[in-house]
C-alpha cells in the first residue's frame, strides 16, 4: 500500500471496479429513464393544453418561482430549510457528477474547475454538503417530534406520509455523509503519505470527518474511501429511481410545472382547448369524468406536488371542516395515476373519478377563492381542475338539489332569484338616488360614457341595493356620465361558469355583450368583484372595466374627492379583501388608500389579509349551496376582525356583505360588530360638489389665460 488508490483502480474484487461502477451508472440511468417514461404515459393520453407561448415570460417565472424560491419564505422556518437544501443541491450538482465519473475516469475534472476555481468550489460545496445534512436532521426531527398539523393525513385519506418523508430525508443525509467521507478519506490518506492535500472547509462535515479518521491506517482509509464511494453511487441512483414513486418526484418535474404554469389570474380554461365556443355543441362530453380527460399540464401538477400542505393550511373550506383539502385533490390523483399506470404492467384505467377518487361534496365545497393557488410555491393549479370536474358532473345531470332552482331561474329570468327582468333597475328609483340625479337607463333613448354594471345580487337583494344606491351617488358626485342597462342586463354568469354550467354562462355572456355594445359606452364600472372578474377575463370585445375602488382611488389621488371627518371615533375599521378583487385581480391598495384618506378613520389589519385573506364563503354559487361544514367561513372571518380589535368590517363585495352580515348574527356579535361596503363608507363621508368646484376653477383659469 503506497497510498489511496482511486475507486476506479480496485482490482481485487470479482470484477474490476471500473466495470462495476460503469455498470451501476448504466443501470441507474436506464432504470430512471424507464420509470420516467412510464410516468409520462398518462400525459401522452391526456387532453391538449397549449402552454408554449410567451417563452421569455415563462423563463422569468422559472427564475423567480423555481430558482429564486419566491414563495417559500411565506412559511419562514420551513421555507428557510427548503431554500438552504435547494441551494445546496444546485451547488452540489457539479460535485455529484464529478464524483460519479471518478469511478470510471479517475482524472476527470469538471470544465472550469481545473484552475483556481476548483479549490474555491470545493470549499463552497463542503459547506453546502454540511448544511444539507444538518437540514435533513432538522427536517426529520420536525416531522417526528414537532409534527406540524399541515403534514397530518386524516384517516379518510389513507396512511401517514411521514415514514416516506423521513426515509427520503435519511437517503439524502446518507448521500451527504458518503460524499463528505469520500473527500475526508482522500485528504487523510494524502496527508499521511505527504502528498498534496485538497483544502477542506473549516468546521464542515468533511473537515470534521477527517479529524476523526485522520490517524487510521492507510488500509482502513482506503477501505473507507472505496466504501464511501460505493455507498454514494448506490444511494444516488436508488434515490434517483425512488423519487418518481412519491412526493420527491417534484425534484424532477417542478421546473417544468413552473415553466408551463398559467400566466393569467382570474381566468378559467375553456371546456376544450382548440374548440371555439360556437362549436361546443359538437363536443360529446364536457368537463373531466375520467383521469385521461385532465390536461397534460394538470397531470404534471399531480406529479409536482411536494405534499407540503400549504394549500390545505390556507384553504377556508378545509379550515371550517368541509370535505375538501386541495392537497388531497392532487395526491389522490397522483396515487390513482401510480396505481392505474404502473411502472410494471399494463394500464387499467377507465373508472369515473367522482365516486371512486373524489366525492361529490368534495368537489362542490370549493369557493374558487384561489387561496390554495396563491400559496403553492410550485404554482400547482386547482380551480381549473375542480371546475372541470364540476362540468363533468353537470354534463351527467348531477346537480345538487339546492342549486337546481337558482340555475333554472338564471336560465329563464337571467337572475338566480327568479325575479322579473323589469324590476332589475327598480333600486335606482329610490328617493335617495333621485335626489342626486336620475340614473339613466341605457335602453336606446339615453347615452352615456360609462356603464355601471350592477349584477343580480345588488339589483335584487334588498340589503345589497344600498351598494347600488351608494355607487350611483358616488359616480354622480364625481361627475361621471353614466347609466345602467336596467332590464337589458342579465347576471354576469361569473358564478354560473365556476359552478360548471358553461352553456348557460355563454348564453348570459352573449346577451350582456350585445347589450353593452348597443349602449355605446366607452368604459364599465362595477362594485361587484365577481362581475368585475367576469367582464375582465371571461367576456370578449367589451370596453375596459374597473372596480369602483379603482375609480375612487384615482379620483382621490387627483384631488377630486374630499371627505368629512369620521364622527364616531370609537369605530375601528378592518378591511376584508374580497377574493375576486384581491387574489384574482391584485387590487389590494386602492380600497385601503381610499379609507386611509378619510380623516379620523382608524383602520387595523386582520391577521389574514391581502393575498392571504380568508374567503367569506360566497363564491361559486355558494350563497345557494348547503355545504357540509363544522362552522361558517363568515363566522371565522368575523372573529378574526374582532381579534384585530375592529368593530366595523369594510368589504368591497356584495357577496362578502351578505355572508359577513349573516355571520355576525350567527356569532352572536350583533351590536358589537357591523359590516359596511366601501361604497357605503365613502358615500357617508364624501364631500359633495368637489368635482364641480374643480371644474369651475379649471374653466376660470382657462378663460383667464
Amino acid at each position: 500500500m503506497v497510498g489511496i488508490y482511486p475507486p476506479s483502480q480496485v482490482t481485487d474484487w470479482l470484477v474490476p471496479s471500473r466495470s462495476l461502477f460503469l455498470t451501476i451508472h448504466v443501470l441507474g440511468v436506464a432504470c430512471f429513464l424507464y420509470i420516467v417514461a412510464k410516468r409520462l404515459v398518462p400525459l401522452t393520453r391526456a387532453e391538449r393544453d397549449p402552454r408554449f407561448d410567451r417563452p421569455l415570460i415563462r423563463l422569468g417565472r422559472v427564475l423567480k418561482f423555481w430558482l429564486g424560491q419566491w414563495k417559500h419564505p411565506r412559511y419562514k422556518f420551513a421555507g428557510t430549510i427548503h431554500i438552504l437544501v435547494f441551494a445546496g443541491f444546485i451547488l452540489l450538482a457539479a460535485r455529484a457528477f464529478t464524483v460519479l465519473i471518478v469511478g470510471v475516469s479517475e482524472n476527470f475534472v469538471m470544465p472550469g474547475l481545473s484552475g483556481r476555481a476548483g479549490p474555491i468550489y470545493d470549499i463552497v460545496t463542503d459547506y453546502a454538503a454540511t448544511i444539507v445534512f444538518l437540514c435533513m436532521v432538522v427536517a426529520a426531527i420536525r416531522r417526528l417530534v414537532f409534527k406540524p398539523a399541515r403534514y397530518a393525513v386524516p384517516a379518510k385519506y389513507g396512511k401517514s406520509h411521514t415514514p416516506d418523508a423521513v426515509f427520503l430525508l435519511g437517503l439524502i443525509a446518507i448521500l451527504m455523509v458518503a460524499d463528505s467521507l469520500f473527500a475526508a478519506s482522500n485528504a487523510a490518506g494524502h496527508a499521511q503519505r505527504g502528498q498534496p492535500v485538497e483544502t477542506l472547509a473549516t468546521l464542515s462535515l468533511p473537515w470534521m470527518l477527517k479529524i476523526v479518521i485522520g490517524s487510521m491506517p492507510l488500509a482502513t482509509l482506503w477501505g473507507l474511501n472505496v466504501g464511501a464511494y460505493l455507498v454514494h453511487e448506490v444511494t444516488f441512483y436508488f434515490l434517483l429511481c425512488y423519487r418518481p414513486f412519491g412526493i420527491q418526484f417534484h425534484v424532477e418535474t417542478s421546473l417544468f410545472s413552473v415553466y408551463f404554469s398559467k400566466l393569467e389570474r382570474g381566468t378559467l380554461k375553456p371546456v376544450r382547448w382548440g374548440v371555439r365556443d360556437e362549436h361546443l355543441d359538437q363536443v360529446k362530453s364536457f368537463g373531466v369524468k375520467t383521469f385521461e380527460e385532465f390536461t397534460w399540464k394538470h397531470m404534471l401538477d399531480f406529479y409536482s406536488c411536494a405534499d407540503c400542505g400549504r394549500c390545505a393550511d390556507n384553504c377556508p373550506a378545509n379550515a371550517v371542516g368541509r370535505p375538501l383539502s386541495p392537497r388531497f385533490i392532487t395526491i389522490k390523483a397522483r396515487d390513482y395515476a401510480f396505481q392505474h399506470y404502473p411502472v410494471f404492467g399494463k394500464a387499467n384505467n377507465g373508472k369515473p373519478l367522482v365516486g371512486n377518487v373524489y366525492s361529490e361534496d368534495e368537489i362542490w365545497s370549493c369557493t374558487t377563492c384561489g387561496a390554495c393557488e396563491e400559496e403553492c410555491p410550485l404554482l400547482v393549479e386547482y380551480i381549473d381542475k375542480i371546475v372541470d370536474l364540476r362540468r363533468g358532473m353537470i354534463d351527467d345531470g348531477n346537480v345538487p338539489q339546492s342549486l337546481q332552482k337558482p340555475l333554472k331561474a338564471l336560465e329563464s329570468r337571467g337572475n338566480p332569484y327568479g325575479k322579473m327582468e323589469k324590476k332589475r333597475g327598480d333600486w335606482a328609483k329610490s328617493p335617495e338616488v333621485q335626489q342626486s340625479g336620475k340614473v339613466k337607463v341605457l335602453d336606446g333613448n339615453n347615452d352615456a360614457d360609462t356603464l355601471y354594471f350592477v349584477d343580480s345580487i345588488t339589483s335584487y337583494d334588498d340589503r345589497m341595493q344600498s351598494i347600488g344606491r351608494a355607487t350611483a351617488r358616488i359616480l354622480g358626485s364625481l361627475g361621471k356620465n353614466f347609466g345602467i342597462l336596467g332590464a337589458s342586463e342579465k347576471d354576469s354568469g361569473h358564478e354560473v361558469r365556476r359552478f360548471g354550467e358553461e352553456m348557460l354562462f355563454m348564453a348570459l355572456r352573449n346577451h350582456n355583450t350585445e347589450a353593452i355594445k348597443a349602449s355605446g359606452v366607452q368604459r364599465i364600472v362595477t362594485a361587484d368583484p365577481h362581475a368585475y372578474n367576469a367582464l375582465k377575463h371571461d367576456y370578449k370585445d367589451v370596453p375596459p372595466v374597473e372596480h369602483i375602488s379603482e375609480v375612487l382611488a384615482r379620483e382621490v389621488r387627483a384631488g377630486n374627492v374630499r371627505f368629512n371627518r369620521v364622527e364616531d371615533e370609537a369605530r375601528v375599521y378592518a378591511y376584508h379583501d374580497p377574493c375576486y378583487l384581491g387574489r384574482h385581480n391584485q387590487v389590494y391598495d386602492d380600497p385601503r388608500d381610499v379609507l386611509d384618506t378619510i380623516p379620523g378613520l382608524k383602520r387595523v389589519e386582520m391577521k389574514r389579509s391581502r393575498d392571504r385573506s380568508f374567503c367569506c364563503g360566497g363564491g361559486g354559487l355558494m350563497l345557494f349551496y348547503e355545504p357540509k361544514e363544522e362552522q361558517r367561513m363568515g363566522v371565522v372571518r368575523v372573529r378574526m376582525a374582532a381579534e384585530a380589535g375592529a368593530n366595523v368590517i369594510v368589504t368591497a363585495c356584495p357577496f362578502c356583505m351578505v355572508n359577513i352580515e349573516d355571520a355576525i348574527k350567527v356569532a352572536g356579535m350583533e351590536g358589537k360588530m357591523s359590516v359596511m361596503d366601501l361604497t357605503e363608507v365613502v358615500d357617508q363621508h364624501m364631500v359633495r360638489g368637489v368635482c364641480d368646484e374643480k371644474r369651475e376653477e379649471l374653466e376660470t383659469a382657462t378663460v383667464g389665460g
